[in-house]
């Protein structure tokens, strides 16, 4: 299902840092995760890694009627 990133975001790169398969990127406005790269980390233990980094908690699961 992936992740995205909520407007409250407050711009830190963590994320896009962390991420292993560069699905997180800086778009004019803010950071987004590509849904079509994103893997929720499976595989990881701890789960998403870019969720466990955020400051802000802005990180979360994509509901099925989310825009892409």
């Amino acid at each position: 299902m992936a992740y995205k990133i909520i407007d409250k975001c407050i711009m830190c790169a963590k994320c896009e840092h962390i991420c292993p398969l560069g699905a997180i990127s800086l778009s004019p406005m803010q950071y987004e995760i590509n849904p079509r790269k994103c893997n929720e980390c499976k595989g990881i233990d701890e789960g998403p890694l870019c969720v466990m980094v955020c400051p802000v908690d802005v990180i979360i699961k994509r509901e099925k009627n989310d825009k892409e």
